[in-house]
């Protein structure tokens, strides 16, 4: 069953059990799948694509819940953080700081890079064997610290 499919079913699940923080959320969730879906033609929409949806949508929530925390909202940042909570289920397994560091050097060894001034060609990769594992700020930290 396919991310998209998935969100549907338990959008159906939530209206049933009456949790409207979730249906709330997964059917935001499918709608940014729809746009996605007809903006690129429709035939090429699979669950890598449905991952840094989401991926995006998790840190849009974040971004908010740190600006309403900062502004003395906190009954708008524990929306956030309990729609990002739902997104999170459809996320793949988070990797440890370690896993990616491993690796990063694997992606750097293979490629051969010895030279922080080619740190893009390794970005370009490990962004891609990582794409939704771990996040690119945390990679970008592991590949300039390797590479320094």
């Amino acid at each position: 069953m396919t991310v998209f499919d998935q969100i549907g079913e338990d959008i159906k699940k939530a209206m049933l059990a009456h949790d409207s923080v979730t249906r709330d959320t997964l059917r935001n969730v499918k709608k940014e799948f729809l746009e996605a879906k007809t903006a690129k033609g429709g035939d090429s929409f699979d669950d890598a694509e449905a991952i840094k949806i989401i991926t995006k949508m998790v840190k849009k929530g974040e971004d908010a819940a740190q600006v309403f925390k900062e502004q003395n909202r906190q009954d708008l940042a524990d929306e956030e953080l309990a729609q990002i909570s739902v997104l999170k289920k459809y996320l793949p397994v988070q990797m440890s700081e370690e896993e990616v560091r491993k690796a990063v050097q694997e992606i750097i060894a293979g490629l051969g890079i010895t030279d922080i001034k080619e740190m893009g060609k390794v970005m370009g990769v490990a962004s891609k064997q990582l794409a939704g594992k771990s996040d690119n700020r945390t990679i970008s930290t592991i590949v300039r610290e390797l590479l320094s």
